[in-house]
């Protein structure tokens, strides 16, 4: 006896429809899975069979053979349980279903026959919706995450049981669905806000400007004086993300496993903070089995690293490709993985690795050449890539006793949006979305940069010490410093402000 059902093989965000064949012939009892099938599916033949008899249904006693094609892409996790004691049921003919591959199964079976929730549905709910004529069934707990694909009957199923009786037509279950923009519009809400920060003007100016242009930004200043405060309130004035960029950055947490409890849509851009001692691949991505790294996780948003040098200096460098290609390239000897990671990157550090008392420095705690090693740990072609240096001092007591609040995120985003527009028109013809993407050739051609404000950049680079690497970055800020005020050149002014956020240029840095 044979049957045929469908499931989902995952390589990054990318889904691949499995046929699941299922071959029962007489003999000894014998089940035996083919097609590249890790350690993780072969071993639901012990979950499928527990699950099979407490649901009350026949686990047949004989020769099995399944397979899992295409045989030459390699099969990992527990989502395939389903699918296979699907497959089991009806070549034993307890499931009589004429159209039975019309269905695709996704989820795992636990021991006594609930259908538990799998990583990853999202991104296979998308790839099922475009092929003609099929439909999904899911866990209950992955219903919400897999109707975001609209368009795609999804039948959410809570037991095996419930699963037996819908295909046997014992049970009648409309599809599930799902209202996406009041999804999209009611999670939109970010509990953080810029209002809350006291003082900090010229920081605040910094952040604006960055996510203005898309500009990666390090801040410099003592603890407590509110870097990592900053950081976090960066999401809230990038313009909200739309949808596509919702759903892109939903399968990269779907996959990871890393989507909010309750949430089936990360309708807001996420923000990143991984600890110091983070290792290479938990950053990049990467395992046996590869999964998304922070950077990753960050796509479209914000990743935040806080004490910048206390990382180690390997672990920095493997930013280089994702800073500048907007995504990780995972290779394995089976296959090469690809995961987005088009971020924001924002840094912190202490202007000294020396002890303080509060904001305050201690005297004597820390040397000159302690100074130097400590700045010489964040390399020269990843500080290249970072557009603003923002010195973040210590808030003023006076500033924190101010009962006036600050300007709302909401105003601020309403300019940085603004500025956003201005820039996407100047690039309509070109591939590039923000002036932190510009090249040289697109500075000279498009910049409109008047002559004035190059001599008075020459000039400031002389006169202050600045290096090389501080001119074309010093352009494109003042570009978008010129958008933010609605200017069509960029003028003295835009340029003199974007060479003061050049701090680690300057020879008397410290």
């Amino acid at each position: 006896m044979f049957s045929r059902v469908w499931s989902v093989a995952l390589q990054g965000i990318d889904a691949t429809l499995v046929e699941v064949e299922t071959q029962m012939e007489g003999g000894l009892l014998n089940f035996t899975i083919v097609g590249l099938a890790g350690a993780s599916v072969r071993e639901a033949k012990d979950r499928v069979s527990a699950a099979m008899k407490n649901a009350g249904l026949i686990f047949p006693r004989r020769k099995v053979t399944i397979n899992l094609a295409p045989a030459d892409l390699r099969k990992e996790g527990s989502a395939y349980d389903l699918a296979l004691a699907v497959g089991l049921l009806s070549a034993s003919g307890q499931i009589n279903c004429d159209n039975i591959e019309d269905y695709v199964f996704v989820g795992e079976l636990s021991l006594d026959g609930r259908v538990r929730a799998v990583k990853g549905v999202l991104p296979s709910a998308l790839a099922v919706r475009g092929l003609k004529g099929k439909k999904l069934v899911v866990p209950v707990e992955n219903q919400d995450e897999a109707a975001v694909a609209e368009g795609l009957p999804i039948y959410p199923m809570a037991t095996l049981r419930d699963v037996v009786d819908f295909l046997n037509g014992v049970d009648d279950v409309d599809p599930y669905t799902l209202d996406i923009q009041e999804l999209f519009s009611t999670q939109r809400n970010y509990e953080v806000d810029f209002r809350e920060v006291k003082g900090q003007q010229r920081a605040k100016r910094a952040l604006e400007i960055a996510a203005s242009g898309n500009h990666n930004v390090l801040m410099i200043g003592p603890p407590g004086s509110g870097k990592t405060m900053l950081a976090r309130r960066l999401p809230t004035i990038l313009p909200d993300p739309t949808l596509d960029e919702a759903l892109e950055t939903t399968q990269i947490h779907s996959v990871a496993g890393t989507l909010p409890k309750g949430s089936a849509l990360m309708a807001v851009r996420p923000f990143r903070s991984p600890h110091h001692t983070i290792s290479d691949a938990g950053l990049i991505g990467g395992g046996t089995v590869p999964v998304p790294g922070e950077v990753s996780l960050a796509h479209r948003g914000v990743l935040f690293l806080d004490e910048l040098p206390e990382f180690r200096k390997a672990t920095l460098e493997v930013l280089r490709q994702p800073l500048e290609d907007g995504e990780v390239v995972i290779a394995r000897v089976a296959a090469t993985t690809r995961f987005p990671a088009r971020f924001l990157l924002v840094a912190a550090m202490n202007p000294t690795p020396g002890r303080y008392r509060g904001s305050e420095l201690v005297e004597g705690s820390v040397s000159a050449g302690q100074i130097r090693s400590y700045k010489s740990r964040i390399s020269g072609p990843l500080l290249d890539r970072i557009d603003l240096h923002v010195p973040v001092p210590a808030v003023k007591p006076e500033e924190l006793s101010l009962k006036e609040e600050g300007e709302p995120s909401e105003e601020v985003r309403a300019r940085v949006i603004e500025a956003r527009e201005r820039q996407l028109q100047r690039f309509s013809e070109v591939p590039i979305f923000s002036n932190g993407e510009m090249s040289t050739k697109h500075l000279r051609t498009l910049a409109n940069i008047t002559e004035k404000a190059e001599t008075s950049l020459r000039q400031a680079i002389e006169q202050l010490g600045l290096s090389a690497r501080a001119h074309m970055r010093a352009l494109k800020v003042a570009r978008t410093i010129a958008d933010l005020h609605g200017r069509q050149d960029v003028t003295e002014v835009d340029v003199l402000e974007a060479v003061s956020f050049r701090e680690l240029d300057r020879e008397d840095f410290v």
